[in-house]
């Protein structure tokens, strides 16, 4: 009896013996491998299996990509409110009420001083008229005033007066418009002091210079 207790005491002893030196084995193991991902995280190196699922990486793009695709997103902002400014609300700015009615002024302005001149008041007359004209139109309109119309005043007495009856913008552009404008203009000379009146429409064209509206074109329609 007391041998088989000894013989059950030893194997126990053994079996703990091996078990101890198990656990030993299985420490220095985690121990090794331990300090092999130490040396590899100090080295730089990481184990493609070991890095994460391949969604930890796109959410790391995604978080990189965000604030360059938002750059992205207000430069073509600030892109379409500078093409809206100046091609639309600028262009509107250009060619709506405000600047329909002051092309409208400036040409019945223009129409009037054109049509209107006095034989002692010739040269204050036609330098008013000459500072609402512009291009070709003003040329023509210099020596058309110094070769016939002032000898012709001054040796007949000749006073025009005009009056714009109506005006209206047939076209307008940033930089040019067209004005339909109805007028009358009553003649007096040496030769019929009661005077002729006569009634026409014109087809004048403007252009923007300086950003001053000035006649280039008066057409009789």
């Amino acid at each position: 009896m007391d041998q088989d207790i000894k013989e059950t005491e030893k194997a126990d002893t053994e079996a703990a013996v091996e078990q101890d030196a198990e656990t030993t084995a299985e420490t220095e193991e985690t121990v090794e491998a331990g300090e092999e991902q130490a040396e590899a995280d100090l080295s730089g190196e990481t184990d493609p299996a070991a890095a994460g699922p391949p969604g930890g990486w796109l959410q790391k793009l995604k978080r990189l990509w965000f604030p360059l695709a938002l750059v992205v997103v207000l430069i073509a902002s600030a892109a379409l409110a500078g093409w809206l400014y100046f091609g639309q609300f600028r262009t509107d700015q250009q060619t709506g009420e405000a600047a329909s009615a002051t092309v409208l002024k400036a040409a019945n302005d223009g129409t009037v001083a054109l049509l209107s001149y006095a034989p002692d008041s010739l040269d204050r007359d036609f330098t008013a008229a000459k500072s609402h004209l512009t291009g070709d139109f003003l040329s023509y309109y210099t020596q058309f005033t110094q070769e016939i119309v002032a000898p012709a005043a001054k040796q007949k007495s000749v006073k025009t007066t005009a009056a714009i009856v109506r005006s209206a913008v047939s076209e307008i552009h940033p930089d040019s418009a067209t004005v339909l404008v109805f007028v009358n203009q009553a003649t007096t000379s040496a030769e019929n002091p009661n005077g002729s009146f006569a009634s026409s429409a014109v087809k004048v064209g403007m252009s923007r210079i300086d950003g001053n509206w000035l006649i280039s074109s008066f057409d009789p329609v």
